[in-house]
Parts: structure tokens; C-alpha cells; sequence
């Protein structure tokens, strides 16, 4: 007997991200193609691997690994190379990009003042609050009031802010310069 477990899987991925929900077991069993007493035994398996869980009350919801995306290898951003899908491990977006949850926060893009640094106009960061980044990160800050999006620098007058767009100048601040977090990944949809 073959294993569709990862063939269930994907339509059950597929109905959570329309629903945002676990269909029952009955509407899993239709979904999948098994039995009722299968779609019990498919649950149990994808809670004992990690992929579902149960929620208070006995309902079933969506575990960390139900997040996780295949890690299929690499590919050259140079030369093409010979084209095989050889199924790697696979990780969580958020696994792979918050360190610290309770302290992480996305804060969306808007202008082109960072274009050099690969941030676009409509990107998300993900930001991990921090007080004191080192001297050189890309930082969200608080200059004289205003939220930026620029590298943190520092010269013989004290830190500053530095765009990656030779259209901007450099922010010295004249009244306050907090620094609200340290930019540590982003992500765009095309």
C-alpha cells in the first residue's frame, strides 16, 4: 500500500489556507478520499509527526510543522545548473527568521530609500525590537519623531542614519534618535 499521507497533507494545507480552519473528520475523510475511520487514523499520524495538534476541547488545529514548506536545494542566481527537485528538510518561515517571538513585529515598506540594501517599496521587515543594534544593521528608528528604515552609523558627531539610495542624505538627528528594532529578515509576494 502506497502512503498519501503528503498528498493529504497538501489538500489539507489548501483547505486551511481558504477556510483558515480544520474541516472535521467526516469533511477530511471526504476531502482526502478515505473512510471515516482513515481520516481518524490520517489525523492521528499527522498529530504523532508534528503537522496538527489537538486544541482545548478536543478540536484539531494546525501544529508548527503544518507551516513548514519543503527545503528543495538551492539554485544559482548566476549560471543555470542541471535542474533537480531533491527533497531537503523542511522549515518554518517563522522558524527560520523570529529568534524572539514576543519582542518580533513586521513593519511594511513604503518608499525606495533602501533600494541599494535589496528593501523595496512595499516589502515586509521583520523586525526584532532591540535599544542598542550594532553600528552598521539596518534599523527601524525614531528620528526627531518620524519613523526611517536606514543603516545605523556613527562618526565623531555621534550616531546617524545612512539610506541605500544616493537620491537621500544621511539623517543626523537634531532633537532624539531611538531606535525602535533591528531589521533581521524581510519578505515580498510577487
Amino acid at each position: 500500500m502506497v502512503n498519501k499521507d503528503h498528498i493529504y497533507l497538501g489538500r489539507l494545507q489548501d483547505y486551511y489556507a481558504l477556510y483558515r480552519l480544520i474541516p472535521s473528520y467526516a469533511d477530511i475523510a471526504a476531502l482526502v478520499g478515505v473512510s471515516k475511520q482513515g481520516a481518524v487514523k490520517f489525523v492521528d499520524r499527522m498529530i504523532f509527526s508534528g503537522y496538527l495538534q489537538k486544541a482545548p476541547g478536543g478540536r484539531v488545529g494546525p501544529a508548527n510543522m503544518f507551516f513548514a514548506r519543503p527545503h528543495v536545494g538551492q539554485a544559482p542566481a548566476g549560471f543555470a545548473s542541471p535542474a533537480t527537485e531533491a527533497l531537503g528538510d523542511v522549515i518554518t518561515i517563522d522558524e527560520y527568521l523570529v529568534e524572539h517571538p514576543s519582542s518580533t513585529v513586521l513593519v511594511a515598506v513604503t518608499g525606495d530609500s533602501m533600494i541599494g540594501a535589496g528593501i523595496h517599496d512595499g516589502d515586509f521587515l521583520v523586525v526584532e525590537r532591540k535599544q542598542n543594534p550594532s553600528i552598521g544593521k539596518i534599523v527601524v528608528a525614531i528620528v526627531d519623531g518620524d519613523f526611517t528604515i536606514k543603516y545605523l552609523r556613527g562618526d565623531s558627531r555621534g550616531p546617524y542614519l545612512e539610506p541605500a539610495n544616493a537620491d537621500y542624505p544621511c539623517i543626523y538627528p537634531t532633537q532624539s534618535l531611538d531606535i525602535y528594532g533591528e531589521v533581521v529578515g524581510q519578505f515580498r509576494k510577487f
